[in-house]
């Protein structure tokens, strides 16, 4: 499905990315694993078109998409749930879904994607009415993938979705993306917290100074002391 070759990327004259490659096949779940400063968000803007690519490639569904806009990477079945979320704090719930629905490439009103996303997400259905400004951080993580989903995309990216949540919130988060993909969605999670990665990933790449420095099965990173290790060289 997602096939990222030897992507150069960065801000200005400064490198980022230096050759990263990974794949996300269909149907899985993919973990991008690094400390501060890594590149974990790099790569997603990379992918998603919000910066453009030096050089390498960036396939999906076999088509090149590597430094096309953001809204035509979108069109293709792409959707990216930000790191602090970005939500409108004065709109509604079910105003920032029907949002995300409006932008759906396929043709039913935005009212039933609403559905099929409070299917997902049930949690949401008590809060539609509610401006998102007001809700808890969970809440917002939820209205922010809600808005996502509601797009159908083929593939969600995902990052940093547990930034400043309580545990208990992370662990419903976890169960949130296992039956995305239970549901047909790929996912590509990008994350420092490894509890929450190895609980719900089928594969794990780890990523240092804009190269990935290993990669493998997630049961082959079960130690998560000597995962961090990996983090820092």
């Amino acid at each position: 499905m997602l096939d990222v070759a030897n992507l150069e990327a960065g801000y200005g004259p400064h490198l980022v990315l230096k050759g990263l490659s990974l794949q996300v096949p269909e149907g899985r779940i993919v973990a991008l694993l690094g400390g501060n400063g890594a590149g974990k968000t790099t790569t997603l803007s990379a992918i998603m078109g919000l910066i453009s690519a030096r050089k390498g490639t960036v396939t999906f569904d076999g088509a090149a998409i590597q430094s096309k806009p953001a809204h035509r990477v979108f069109s293709h079945g792409v959707a990216l749930v930000p790191q602090w979320r970005e939500l409108f704090p004065e709109m509604s719930v079910r105003d920032h879904l029907e949002l995300g629905a409006i932008q759906s490439r396929r043709g039913k009103a935005p009212g039933a994607h609403v559905e099929a996303v409070l299917d997902h997400l049930p949690e949401l259905r008590a809060h539609l009415e509610r401006r998102a400004g007001t809700l808890s951080g969970g809440q917002q993580q939820m209205v922010a993938i809600g808005r996502a989903i509601a797009s159908r995309p083929k593939l969600l990216m995902l990052d940093e979705p547990s930034m400043g949540l309580a545990p208990l919130v992370v662990n419903e988060l976890g169960r949130t993306i296992r039956r995305l993909n239970a549901a047909g969605t790929s996912v590509l999670l990008v994350e420092q917290n490894m509890h929450l990665a190895l609980s719900v990933a089928d594969y794990v790449y780890i990523i240092r100074n804009g190269m990935i420095v290993k990669h493998g099965a997630t049961a082959a990173f079960h130690d998560e002391r000597e995962l961090f290790q990996s983090y820092i060289g």
